[in-house]
């Protein structure tokens, strides 16, 4: 395989237009750069920052074979590769100077990367997290019910709202800013989110979904804060978001959850959440180098 055969660009209108068919011909699978592609094209280019993103294609005969899409400041985001279009790809982007800090994808491509990016560059891969992609087939809705009912989330529950989501950043570890200032720039502000209240309408929890993108929703995040855990609200609300997804039109309902927490995979796949594939995330540590005394 040539390095030729991997097209970059850091038009996001001209690489969907040449990579949009492969990435719709699997939706669910491709559900992360299309969710990220979308974001660019409604934000704009400085939706992730300040540098251009940069966007890849490896294409074989006029036919797409694979992608990929590296954000401002974010790691290296891939769909499924053979270890030799892995090595091909990691020599490519070292011989043009790129400094990754990460690679997400699966879990035997992401290994694969990760193993050919140290290689080519020296730098040291660590496994951060392994990632489980689930996708709806038939809803069932937990039972009992607990009792209550879900609501949209509107402009009164904004500080509730973000109170929540930097609860939830801490927990899956994400290093993020979130407050009225912050806001709009966040990866949750383009979300519809659902809370699930108790009777006497106090919010128990909360489950939001991404824009639909190919006919494909994605249930992210789901939260219950800790003292309110194992009561099922967290079942009730991702069941009134995924019923909404359906009745919205969405052909395919997706989310991720840590294949390392038992409880959240079991819940999922009760109530009709069927597992797709296990994604891994790398980081990448690099030597520095030595300075001549």
């Amino acid at each position: 395989m040539r390095p030729d055969d991997w097209h970059l660009t850091e038009d996001v209108d001209d690489f969907l237009a040449r990579a949009g068919e492969f990435l719709r011909s699997r939706p669910a699978l491709h559900v992360t750069p299309l969710t990220a592609i979308k974001r660019l094209r409604t934000r704009g280019a400085a939706a992730y920052g300040t540098q251009a993103p940069l966007f890849g294609r490896l294409e074989r005969a006029g036919e797409v074979r694979a992608t990929f899409h590296r954000l401002p400041s974010l790691g290296l985001g891939l769909t499924p590769l053979t270890p030799e279009q892995a090595d091909t790809l990691a020599a490519h982007l070292a011989a043009l100077g790129h400094s990754l800090p990460y690679v997400s994808a699966a879990h035997d491509t992401a290994t694969a990367f990760a193993e050919a990016w140290q290689r080519h560059t020296g730098a040291t891969p660590t496994l951060r997290t392994r990632i489980r992609l689930y996708r709806l087939g038939t809803l069932t809705p937990p039972q009992p019910v607990p009792a209550g009912r879900g609501r949209p989330v509107g402009e009164q529950d904004h500080e509730q709202l973000m109170r929540w989501c930097r609860e939830f950043a801490t927990d899956v570890g994400e290093v993020v800013t979130i407050d009225a200032d912050s806001w709009a720039g966040t990866r949750f502000a383009d979300k519809r989110f659902t809370f699930w209240e108790s009777p006497d309408g106090t919010p128990v929890s909360m489950a939001g979904v991404n824009p639909m993108v190919a006919g494909v929703i994605q249930v992210d995040p789901v939260y219950t804060p800790a003292h309110l855990r194992g009561r099922g609200y967290a079942g009730a609300a991702t069941v009134e978001v995924s019923r909404a997804a359906l009745a919205a039109g969405a052909t395919d309902v997706v989310l991720h959850a840590n294949p390392a927490n038992p409880t959240s995979n079991a819940l999922y796949q009760r109530i009709g959440f069927l597992p797709v594939t296990e994604w891994a995330v790398y980081d990448f540590a690099y030597t520095e180098p030595e300075v001549a005394q």
